[in-house]
């Protein structure tokens, strides 16, 4: 046999055994494209029984075809004359790329710590930004079952400022169904309400104000340390969170301005950019 011919044959049955293999080891095929069981297993979340398992494989599988055959007709059937598909795809590379980079340089060069300072700093400066559209309050009560031991103690110490007294009341927790010690915190006057239905009845909640109240589920002692109305100024504790996000963000906006300007100069110095 002429070797040329003998050479042909040789490479038409490695790439039929190459085509075999990959027709055995695939779960699927699409055309040229075949799909195999170790990309399907990678894709399995880990809490995932036998059942949900098998589903899930026949679901992706089903998936993978789909898109498949969608995209061979679109490439068959979609146009695109002033390749604006290559253009989208181009523009979107370059914005990925683009932001990986800042991320990573972020990452690497952005100060991240923010002290006690920049907090008050920031606070004092752009007090006028925060002023708050709900009602804040700054609330202890407690709530127990009628038949509780010792009313009148529980109450006096509920209404006193002294620490031994409140600890005493600590002390007790195991004897109310729920409470909340801590008047400091500010808290969403919506919240409280949805904890304390009760209070829907009080006309008006005022600062340092006690109030006692029953229903069918028990008594309940609420204290009022403090009130702020919508449209009031919000205390620094409460929107703290925010300001941290706000100094973050303009340390990320400051750098990169300084990291594009810094490139830019660099180019310039190495001929690399021109301006004519």
């Amino acid at each position: 046999m002429n070797k040329t011919i003998l050479y042909i044959v040789l490479i038409f049955g490695f790439l039929s055994c190459e085509k075999k293999i990959e027709e055995n080891n695939a779960v699927a095929r699409v055309n040229n494209l075949y799909l195999y069981e170790e990309e399907i297993f990678s894709k399995i979340p880990d809490n995932f029984n036998k059942q949900d398992s098998i589903l899930f494989r026949a679901n992706y599988i089903n998936s993978w075809a789909i898109e498949k055959l969608l995209l061979d007709k679109a490439r068959i059937n979609i146009e695109d004359k002033n390749s604006d598909i290559k253009k989208l795809v181009d523009t979107y590379e370059k914005e990925l790329l683009i932001d990986r980079y800042k991320q990573a340089v972020l990452q690497q060069e952005l100060d991240t710590t923010i002290t006690k300072e920049d907090i008050d700093k920031h606070y004092h400066i752009n007090k006028n930004i925060y002023k708050l559209n709900e009602s804040l309050i700054q609330i202890k009560y407690i709530h127990y079952n009628k038949d509780i031991n010792d009313e009148k103690e529980v109450i006096q110490l509920f209404k006193s400022k002294d620490d031994e007294d409140v600890n005493e009341l600590i002390s007790k927790e195991l004897e109310f169904n729920s409470f909340n010690f801590n008047d400091s915190i500010w808290v969403s006057l919506k919240v409280v309400l949805k904890r304390l239905p009760i209070l829907k009845d009080v006309p008006i909640l005022k600062k340092n104000d006690f109030i006692k109240k029953e229903d069918s589920l028990g008594v309940y002692l609420v204290a009022i340390n403090d009130v702020l109305k919508r449209n009031q100024i919000a205390p620094k504790s409460y929107v703290e969170p925010t300001i941290r996000q706000m100094i973050l963000h303009k340390r990320k906006l400051e750098l990169m301005k300084k990291i594009e300007q810094t490139l830019v100069n660099d180019a310039i110095n190495k001929k690399q950019f021109e301006q004519y």
